[in-house]
């Protein structure tokens, strides 16, 4: 499997993310990061060593693709932080478009997981704020 591969498949099914590992394909479709700190939490064996294409990959989505164990991503959308903490962590990454900030789903500022995580130096201080946001909303 190639991370172009799951490139196609997250645009011809309309997921939000796709994750490969081994032989193993998984779509998934909700919002935000929700998916990624469940996988993380529950079925930490789908992140290591997998390689994930995503629709818009922020710095907390990135934090928790480090923290999984994740060899390789592509976002459609990455934000600066992200591109960055992902680089740090010497995963390689593709994108197609980089932004300074992920915006929130109303348009009207950044999202709130990416501003959370805007002081953070490294993927594992920006988990315990996640957690945090996540189970508040």
């Amino acid at each position: 499997m190639e991370i172009n591969q799951l490139v196609e498949i997250l645009h011809r099914d309309k997921c939000s993310c796709v994750i490969a590992n081994g032989n193993e394909i998984t779509l998934y479709h909700r919002r935000g990061v929700a998916d990624l700190l469940y996988l993380l939490h529950n079925e930490p064996e789908k992140l290591n060593g997998a390689m994930i294409a995503d629709k818009v990959i922020g710095k907390g989505a990135a934090a928790l693709m480090i923290l999984g164990g994740i060899s390789q991503a592509h976002a459609d959308v990455i934000s600066h932080p992200a591109l960055k903490l992902l680089e740090q962590a010497s995963i390689p990454v593709s994108y197609s478009t980089v932004v300074p900030n992920i915006i929130n789903r109303r348009g009207t500022g950044i999202c709130p997981v990416e501003e959370l995580c805007t002081p953070c130096a490294t993927a594992a201080d920006c988990l315990p704020l996640i957690e945090q946001f996540l189970s508040e909303h």
